[in-house]
């Protein structure tokens, strides 16, 4: 199974991983943007872009890797990765899905005013990241128009990452309990 958190950049995605992958047995983080990250490294380079999932092998080279980690180690990878295109969403999750790997999509979700107060303290990219505040606009088109629909969107804006991680936690059980899954892993 896959536990893919979803949300615009500086959301808390990656410390909510972190702590959602302590909550869930047989679990692994997995960041794809360490994905994105090698294809930028290739010398010379891909063709220009603004944002690596505009490149076709990553958006393949996740669905790959992840599938290819699941057989290796079993149990569940914990996925932190925005991703607001919605036909880049499709391609992975039904690519993820022709391998019979089950994905819980959330969204890590947060009111704009914290949002722009988290980037403003950002002690990561530094305060203010202007790339951070570039994917607030889209971020908010994506969750009207598909983003909201397509997951369980867990509300951080009163939340720890803590608190999160255990609603997403929660809701993983929830589901495990509920009733078995043939076919998914």
């Amino acid at each position: 199974m896959i536990v893919w958190l979803n949300g615009t950049h500086g959301a808390g995605k990656t410390t909510t991983s972190a702590h959602v992958q302590r909550l869930i047995p047989d679990s692994r983080v997995f960041d794809a943007e360490k994905v994105g990250e090698a294809l930028m490294d290739i010398t010379p380079a891909l063709s220009v872009t603004d944002n690596f999932q505009h490149w076709p092998p990553w958006r393949t080279l996740v669905v790959e890797t992840a599938r290819r980690v699941l057989d290796y180690t079993g149990g569940t990878l914990v996925m932190p990765m925005t991703v607001l295109v919605e036909p880049y969403w499709r391609e992975i999750s039904s690519g993820l899905a022709q391998h019979g790997i089950e994905i819980r999509h959330f969204v890590v979700h947060a009111d704009q005013d914290t949002l722009r107060e988290r980037i403003a303290g950002d002690t990561v990219l530094g305060p203010d990241s202007p790339f951070r505040l570039q994917y607030l606009e889209p971020y908010a088109e994506a969750a009207r128009t598909w983003l909201h629909a397509e997951a369980e969107v867990i509300d951080t804006t009163h939340l720890t990452p803590a608190q999160a991680a255990l609603r997403i936690a929660e809701s993983v059980k929830g589901e495990d309990a509920a009733a078995p899954r043939s076919g998914f892993r």
